[in-house]
């Protein structure tokens, strides 16, 4: 198991080396070196995870070294290593690398190469760090590690302003969730005295009803440290409230699309709610938010996708949408199809973000889907790609035959929170449900619009400015002189593996994640006590009626033959709904007005506080009494002494006769 010193600290010391090294090195050295090492990490990963899924390999415990002794508070810097570790392991790992050797490709231009990789390998290591974390303290300093490291990614082209409001609104909206997380740990060692996380799970359900002072009120201890636990979890993941920054991260590179906001960062909510299981168990209260926050969530971030033109906005507003379907999974205590959700989500939806990059790539960074049009003939390894992530994110297959990876992830989160049989799952099955029939309409959508129709690049200034020949230049070449070309093999390398991950993840993979064991009998052996597994639940998924089970395959089919009829078989329907339903459609296409009601309630008044303490407070007061004023002192006192200095001797003598006069005189009276 020392493996796991290699898996966890490799990325780290290549990101070292690549950011200290910089150009000194060169690109293909930090490419080098820190993909190398990724792909280290991401093989030694995959033994200690189908280790566990074999039955070979058994919870453990890596000890680092000893961290904090102060008072009661003590706690080492471990590394946990059990099933829901190993699966996370995978997860970050493979996509991590794969990332890695893709952007060899698509930021084969950039100048900052090796500042880019270095960046990626930081996450990287953050993530492990956090997903490893033994005690609460270790997994707040990875948690903090890729706020930190986001924030780099996206505001990576610092250069261009709209990164950096990106990056800064990323960074201050995780604060909000982080000071939830915070408060929470805090309140989590003042009941259990400890910050260790299996002492903590081991103590969490003899807490169960028991209450605290809170707010001059008396409320139930557990309900009020997940609630505030469960904060983080909603910045972290981007739901609803605390989602405003998983969009405007698109500003960053497509490969940062992909790592962070797919496959890992997003998903840590989801892995700390699933790792501290038992004590979500014991509140009732914060369980139903979570269901609650995790359904409309879902609904809503889905209802978005259907009116973005922006190919990257689209897929971001999906990746919301399925962080809501894992929490509502979670939520209803399904916490095994929360986490094959998140394993198989994290394959299609990375494909989908590379997919996506690829198109951008060769459509010169043109992201407008309206400029689309025709290209699979010329993009068609792309094509087939994206083809296998839509099959898998829209949940297409057959019951009892086969299915793409979304169609076993999904439907279980569906049939759990119908079997769960309260009103609160019952409202995150229909929500889901919907959600599926949007998600299976926008990603339709997205294909049509991009590899389908007639090319309408020509219409794009960015593309002709691109290759300097407009329209009326190319005569009769009705491309406006360009072909879109395939990506180069480091990208598609990426492409090709994810796609094997989208098409048969789900089908391999479902029977341990879901019922805990590898022949469909719900034994929870697979998790051990990584997680709290509800077998009476997964007994009830089984069982659940026909009607239920083809619930989410029906909607699949009506999205899909919707999105047909309206781009491709008559495409002048778009325009005629949204004249038809012209505020309806400003609503959802103005993202429900979440940043314009936020920019009026927090951001401007912050601003105009921030201008009185700065105009009024720095500049009138501190600077005017302070600084300015004993600088003013300074001044006048050395014009005065100016005039003392005459240069002539009896001057000076005058001045020191009258100093020995005034010197006596304080001495005799």
């Amino acid at each position: 198991m020392n493996s796991i010193l290699i898996i966890v600290f490799l990325p780290l010391i290549a990101s070292i080396v690549a950011g200290l090294g910089n150009r000194m090195i060169g690109n293909v050295a930090a490419k080098s070196i820190t993909t190398g090492a990724l792909f280290i990490s991401a093989i030694l990963s995959w033994p200690i995870f189908l280790g566990f899924l074999g039955g070979t390999q058994t919870a453990e415990v890596v000890p680092v070294l000893e961290w904090v002794k102060s008072g009661t508070l003590t706690f080492d810097w471990a590394l946990r290593v059990d099933a829901l570790t190993a699966v996370m392991l995978v997860v970050i790992n493979t996509v991590s690398a794969l990332v890695h050797l893709y952007s060899w490709g698509y930021m084969e231009e950039d100048p900052d190469q090796p500042r880019f990789f270095a960046y990626l390998s930081l996450f990287t290591f953050a993530m492990l760090m956090l997903v490893t974390a033994d005690n609460l303290v270790q997994m707040f300093f990875g948690w903090e590690g890729v706020g930190l490291a986001s924030y780099l990614l996206i505001g990576f082209w610092f250069k261009k302003p709209s990164a950096n409001a990106a990056a800064i609104k990323a960074f201050v909206v995780n604060r909000v969730g982080d000071l939830g997380f915070m408060l929470g740990i805090f309140g989590t060692y003042l009941v259990f005295q400890t910050t260790s996380i299996p002492e903590i799970l081991e103590a969490a359900p003899g807490m169960t009803g028991a209450t605290i002072g809170f707010l001059g009120y008396r409320m139930h201890t557990m309900d009020i440290l997940c609630i505030l636990l469960f904060i983080g979890a909603m910045g972290k993941s981007a739901q609803l409230g605390l989602h405003t920054w998983l969009p405007d991260a698109m500003e960053g590179p497509t490969p940062v699309s992909a790592l962070i906001h797919a496959a890992t960062m997003v998903t840590a909510g989801v892995f700390m709610v699933c790792r501290l299981s038992p004590m979500f168990e014991a509140a009732p209260v914060a369980l139903s938010i979570v269901i609650f926050i995790g359904a409309a969530t879902c609904f809503f971030a889905a209802t978005i996708g259907t009116t973005q033109w922006d190919i990257k906005r689209v897929i971001a507003y999906s990746t919301c949408s399925q962080l809501g379907y894992m929490f509502f999974a979670a939520g209803v205590g399904a916490y095994g199809a929360a986490m094959f959700h998140l394993f198989t989500h994290a394959f299609f939806k990375a494909l989908l973000f590379l997919g996506a990059g690829s198109v951008i790539h060769a459509m010169h960074h043109e992201q407008d889907m309206r400029y689309y049009g025709a290209l699979r003939k010329h993009i068609p390894l792309t094509f087939w790609a994206m083809m296998a992530g839509t099959l898998a994110i829209t949940g297409v297959g057959i019951l009892g035959v086969f299915g793409f990876a979304g169609f076993y992830s999904k439907d279980a989160i569906l049939e759990a929170a119908f079997a769960r049989g309260t009103d609160m799952s019952y409202f995150a099955f229909w929500m889901g449900a919907i959600a599926a029939l949007l998600t299976s309409f926008y990603s339709w959508r997205l294909v049509f619009l991009t590899f389908y129709g007639k090319p309408r690049w020509i219409e794009s200034e960015h593309i002709q400015h691109s290759v300097h020949k407009t329209p009326e230049e190319a005569g009769e070449d009705t491309t406006g002189g360009y072909h879109p070309h395939e990506s180069p093999l480091t990208m598609l390398i990426p492409l090709g593996v994810l796609t094997v991950g989208a098409v048969f993840a789900g089908w391999y993979f479902k029977y341990p994640f879901i019922d805990g064991s590898s022949d469909g009998a719900v034994t929870g052996a697979f998790w051990g006590a990584s997680i709290y597994f509800n077998e009476g639940l997964i007994h009830a998924l089984h069982a659940v009626p026909l009607w239920v089970k083809l619930t989410a395959t029906f909607v699949m089919i009506v999205g899909f033959v919707t999105a047909w009829w309206a781009y491709i078989k008559n495409p002048s329907i778009p325009a005629k709904f949204v004249e038809q339903f012209r505020y309806v459609h400003q609503f959802v296409y103005n993202k429900w007005y979440f940043d314009e009601l936020y920019n009026l309630i927090f951001v401007r008044p912050a601003f105009w506080l921030g201008r009185i303490f700065w105009k009024r407070g720095d500049e009138k007061t501190i600077d005017r009494f302070g600084p300015d004023g004993a600088a003013w002192v300074v001044q006048r006192g050395a014009v005065l002494a100016k005039k003392v200095q005459s240069g002539y001797l009896y001057s000076y003598a005058l001045i020191m006769l009258l100093g020995v006069v005034a010197a006596i005189t304080w001495v005799l009276f």
